[in-house]
């Protein structure tokens, strides 16, 4: 029997354990969504607080607020710091995958704690050198920020909360499936140490490549980072980078107005340089500390 046979079913069995796991978390996150008023925009991200409070509100496990931001900043009701505020603090769907994956929730708490210092470190240096003025947010408008900017309105309740969850989950699923069967065949090609000696070996140069994974507008680069952590490819750092530069979809929102490039092309160099900065400083500090 082909022995490429066993990478498969490792691979379908270890994604197949993730995905309960999943679908109960996106189902509550539904449940947190449409429930409570956290989706809810709030004047105190115009405000002086703004990249403090769009820092935290990035933390929440899903691109939604990524896209809110930035359709609050296209029309002028927050400011750039809070707008890299949310951007930097955004993780997609990495808390998610790192939550289900049992032993990889321990970097959980770590990896909030730098990306909100450092999202919101950025949003007040950033507010600091570029004075935007900003406009109070009309009452009467709604701004969607539901998960990765799905319109659930009017959604039977069977649908919002266990199908919309269930299609989330599968399509998360499957880039797992992938980078599991890309990591499988080779570590079964080359040999786990070999893989894993170059990998090490490359470790300066693994923040520039995460960063630039991680300026994918799509969730499918938070779960190809994660992953790659998960399954020893990436390091702690590295990983970081890659996440702190990842802004969901919002990202894709700004660069839907291709009359702004120059602006969109200031936001793309400074996600990725604070992506990779973030990733040299965390990967030094592990190497000195051993």
């Amino acid at each position: 029997m082909w022995e490429g046979w066993d990478v498969i079913l490792d691979a379908l069995i270890d994604t197949a354990k993730l995905f309960p796991f999943l679908l109960i978390v996106y189902i509550v996150i539904e449940l947190v969504e449409h429930k409570t008023d956290l989706s809810r925009p709030h004047g105190g991200l115009s405000g002086k607080l703004g990249p403090l409070i769009g820092g935290a509100t990035g933390l929440i496990p899903q691109c939604g607020f990524s896209v809110m931001a930035a359709k609050l900043y296209e029309y002028r009701h927050i400011t750039v710091g809070t707008l890299f505020a949310v951007f930097i603090a955004t993780s997609d769907e990495a808390f998610i995958i790192l939550l289900s994956s049992g032993t990889g929730a321990i970097a959980i708490m770590p990896m909030i704690a730098i990306k909100l210092i450092v999202g919101v470190a950025v949003g007040y240096l950033a507010d600091a050198i570029v004075r935007r003025p900003t406009e109070e947010v009309e009452e009467h408008e709604h701004y969607d920020c539901t998960s990765c900017g799905r319109e659930h309105d009017g959604k039977k309740n069977f649908r919002l909360y266990f199908v919309d969850p269930l299609l989330h989950s599968l399509k998360v699923a499957a880039f797992i499936l992938i980078v599991n069967l890309i990591f499988g065949f080779l570590f079964f090609a080359v040999g786990e140490e070999n893989v894993i000696g170059f990998l090490q070996a490359g470790i300066w140069i693994q923040p520039l490549v995460a960063a630039f994974i991680g300026l994918i507008p799509n969730c499918a680069s938070s779960v190809v980072l994660t992953q790659a952590y998960l399954l020893g490819g990436l390091t702690f750092g590295s990983c970081l980078a890659g996440l702190c530069a990842n802004a969901g979809l919002g990202l894709l929102v700004l660069l839907k107005d291709v009359k702004k490039w120059k602006r969109n092309l200031v936001f793309i160099l400074s996600l990725y340089a604070i992506g990779a900065a973030v990733g040299y400083a965390v990967t030094a500090v592990m190497v000195a500390i051993g």
